[in-house]
């Protein structure tokens, strides 16, 4: 049996609890570590090993063995001074990805001049996606590969309906490789399509391409 993942949340507060319930829900082993003793308590349900402790303490850090969890996550709240003592120590200490929540913008910078794998900002990042489904309700799911290339979910074009996929024009147009289309009715999933494939209404396209194509031809879709 393989050994289970094991990841470390630094900060068990709205946002690092969150987290720590929803790996654990996807079967992860979590350590969790907060000095508030309330908030540790709140999360020993879900918490693999729970931790009271000053992550800003560098022997405190080193006793989780963070060279060993698969990812490091640090929500300090809005403390930047603490958030970059901790991820200085986790970054010494040998952690190999550390993903870290973000204050602002010059905090997001010094972060990443240690060597951050990715910072977030978790409001920032919702507002924009919900604004984005509300514009283009046609765009289903759309999800980063990398800082280039994104993957997408849209339903069929009205005007793409009955053509073949050779005749799209995806490709030479907007740089877009369909790599799957999903009916929606029978749940079918076609990966690659050859160019004869043809489009019908109660279909979704699965696409892969650079985010700015992508969103050159999402500004095609309308609202």
């Amino acid at each position: 049996m393989a050994e289970q993942r094991r990841f470390v949340v630094i900060g068990l507060g709205s946002f690092g609890s969150a987290l720590a319930r929803k790996l654990k829900e996807n079967g992860l082993r979590v350590t969790g570590i907060d000095s508030d003793t309330d908030k540790v308590e709140d999360c020993q349900s879900y918490l693999f090993e729970a931790v009271i402790g000053d992550a800003t303490d560098r022997e405190t850090l080193a006793s989780l063995y963070l060279d060993r969890a698969d990812s490091v996550l640090i929500s300090m709240g809005e403390d930047i001074t603490r958030s970059l003592l901790a991820t200085l120590h986790a970054k010494e200490l040998g952690a190999k990805r550390i993903i870290v929540k973000g204050v602002s913008r010059e905090h997001g910078k010094l972060l990443k001049s240690l060597g951050v794998e990715r910072v977030v900002f978790p409001e920032i990042e919702i507002a924009e996606q919900l604004a984005d489904r509300l514009t283009w309700p046609s765009i289903i799911d759309f999800l980063p590969i990398d800082s280039d290339y994104s993957f997408v979910e849209v339903a069929m074009p009205q005007r793409l309906v009955g053509k073949l996929l050779m005749e799209s024009d995806l490709r030479r147009q907007f740089g877009l490789w369909v790599v799957g289309v999903k009916d929606i009715m029978s749940g079918k999933l076609v990966m690659f399509p050859d160019g004869e494939f043809r489009f019908s209404e109660d279909q979704m396209l699965l696409m892969v391409g650079k985010e700015v194509d992508l969103k050159k031809f999402r500004n095609t879709l309308g609202p």
